[in-house]
């Protein structure tokens, strides 16, 4: 058996949303189904205070799309999104909760980005999601969800970093693809660290 990780399906993500992913909501469906194939089921959350670093609007000077660094490290500036206790940070009305066991809530830190499901940006900072994985024995994930080039990549390569077993559910995912192929890259890199890729275009 395999825990499923479900990334970030949440309202501001989706079409219309602060940070819409294209095609985000194409893949609900296709998660929903997929939850009831599995025992484990984990969803991560983006869950920003309101003055986070990684929003333009709290860094005088920027806009969106824009690059800066902040501690040593670059941070892409995005608008604000998945705020604490808002609409957009809700998980979105048409995925089904019911078989979700756990919620992962990432990015809290005003001062840190975090894409990763296990990890801030500068792996300072540990979830409780490799905590709750080993609790449950679990060592082989399948994973699903938004977006592809952030924070599912980095989930993807954070587990495998941590000895798990990884497969990837294309059909189930979608990319924000902030640059040509960024998409592509991401699948790649996926790919060579190890991840299986399930069902690829």
């Amino acid at each position: 058996m395999a825990a499923l990780i479900i990334v970030d399906v949440q309202n501001d993500f989706l079409p219309g949303g602060a940070l819409a992913v294209p095609e985000g909501d194409k893949i609900i469906e296709r998660i929903n189904h997929l939850q009831t194939e599995y025992e484990h089921v984990i969803a991560t959350m983006d869950w920003h205070p309101p003055d986070h670093c990684s929003f333009a609007s709290n860094n005088k000077g920027t806009n969106v799309g824009d690059t800066i660094e902040i501690d040593s490290l670059p941070q892409i500036m995005w608008p604000e999104h998945c705020v604490q206790g808002s609409f957009g940070a809700s998980f979105a009305s048409e995925l089904d909760i019911r078989l979700i066991t756990e919620v992962i809530h990432k990015g809290t830190n005003l001062d840190i980005d975090s894409y990763s499901g296990f990890f801030d940006n500068h792996r300072k900072n540990e979830t409780s999601l490799h905590q709750i994985l080993s609790g449950m024995n679990e060592s082989n994930l399948n994973i699903c969800g938004l977006a592809t080039d952030y924070c599912v990549l980095y989930t993807v390569l954070d587990a495998i970093s941590l000895g798990y077993t990884v497969r990837l559910h294309c059909d189930a995912i979608r990319g924000v693809n902030l640059h040509p192929k960024d998409v592509e890259n991401a699948l790649h890199n996926m790919e060579q660290a190890g991840a299986t890729l399930l069902e690829r275009p």
